[in-house]
């Protein structure tokens, strides 16, 4: 007589441990090659904001000499038109700070300073985006503080 047949061996279904310690691995080198990359084109992205406000402070600067003869002072920077240029002195994101360093009949420098606090402070040599007109050329700078006039120009888009 015949007994009961034995079952075939049935395959277990999952994952072992092992192999979700090389998927954990694998998980965790992408994770910490593209954070930064992600973080880093965040930032970037980010500048448009101090971008869009200086050009904004920039067209309220010729508005302003048309009118008055000489490029208005910090002061008036947030003061409201017809008295004064009517900018804000953050950015509309609120990612930098804006300010008029100095102004005069033919000159003047704007600069957007990354507020502390906020992601762009960590955005290294980005930290100060600037423009300059001087003798009627506008020229952008960028550095990584406001000590002096930015020279480099790496952070501007082109």
């Amino acid at each position: 007589m015949h007994g009961p047949r034995p079952r075939p061996p049935t395959r277990r279904r999952g994952f072992t441990l092992i192999e979700l310690a090389i998927a954990m691995v694998v998980l965790a080198i992408l994770a910490a090659v593209a954070l930064p990359t992600f973080t880093g084109s965040i930032r970037k992205s980010r500048r448009s904001d101090a971008f869009a406000a200086l050009t904004a402070v920039q067209q309220a600067q010729e508005r302003w000499r048309n009118n008055h003869g000489a490029y208005a002072p910090d002061s008036l920077l947030a003061t409201a038109a017809p008295g004064g240029l009517g900018q804000s002195a953050t950015s509309s994101s609120g990612y930098y700070g804006i300010a008029i360093t100095s102004a005069d009949a033919t000159d003047y420098v704007l600069t957007a300073t990354a507020v502390s606090g906020k992601s762009q402070a960590q955005d290294a040599n980005c930290q100060v985006m600037a423009m300059r007109m001087q003798g009627g050329n506008l020229d952008y700078g960028s550095g990584a503080s406001s000590a002096a006039y930015p020279d480099a120009s790496n952070c501007w888009a082109k």
